[in-house]
């Protein structure tokens, strides 16, 4: 049985518990610099990021488990989650919290069973439709957006703030929001219903992560408290 399926991160009802996907860190090696990115993701779990998706779309799959390893190695000192973006067979070997998937990736449906029960299933997510089916395939939450522009996913395209709350009034699982997400822009996300916001260069193209990490924990804990006022 793997070590997360009594880890504490769900509910008594097996819900995930909101607060680890308050600050949602997404790697991406293009901002490591002069760093590795075990050093940023470990900068930034001291900082208060809560949860961490690992993102290789370039590499083959034993160079990503490789990866995972070394990221999961670093995640587990600091008892947060580590999970794979669209690669089930890469989070079983690594026995990581779960997978993200994407709307073009592995069906969901398909990923829940392979994954079990215990595991964290992520789908991404833009519309009600899209969020209704996530959860009918097993989802535990939801990535919505892009809420903000950005350099990431170029062929992300943007919702608006309306549209973030329709789809987190719609479901009975957490929403994240992602896309673009900014120290600078975090406030225009109060009251939009989400349970925290992923991020990719607010943290890792700081120049001190930890610090920046910090800033951005505070304003997610702000949004969260809005969120839980407008979704009762």
């Amino acid at each position: 049985m793997s070590m997360y399926f009594d880890s504490g991160w769900r509910e008594k009802n097996g819900k995930i518990l909101p607060g680890f996907l308050r600050l949602y860190l997404v790697t991406d090696r293009r901002w490591c610099g002069g760093t590795t990115l075990e050093e940023q993701v470990e900068q930034a779990l001291r900082g208060g990021v809560t949860m961490v998706q690992l993102r290789e779309k370039d590499a083959d799959r034993e160079t990503f488990i490789s990866r995972a390893r070394a990221v999961q190695a670093v995640c587990r000192r600091y008892g947060a989650p580590l999970i794979i973006n669209d690669d089930v067979e890469v989070a079983l070997a690594v026995d990581a919290a779960g997978v993200h998937i994407g709307q073009n990736d592995q069906n969901a449906r398909e990923a829940r069973a392979l994954l079990g029960p215990g595991k964290i299933l992520g789908v991404s997510a833009r519309t009600v439709p899209q969020a209704a089916q996530a959860v009918r395939d097993g989802a535990d939450y939801l990535g919505v957006g892009a809420v903000f522009g950005t350099t990431t996913k170029t062929d992300a395209r943007t919702i608006s703030p309306a549209q973030l709350t329709e789809v987190a009034r719609a479901v009975e699982i957490p929403v994240v929001a992602i896309g673009g997400v900014q120290e600078s822009n975090i406030p225009q996300l109060a009251g939009c219903g989400a349970a925290g916001v992923a991020v990719v260069s607010a943290i890792l193209a700081a120049e001190q992560p930890y610090e920046a990490a910090r800033r951005l924990r505070r304003l997610a804990g702000r949004i969260a408290e809005r969120s839980e006022e407008v979704l009762g």
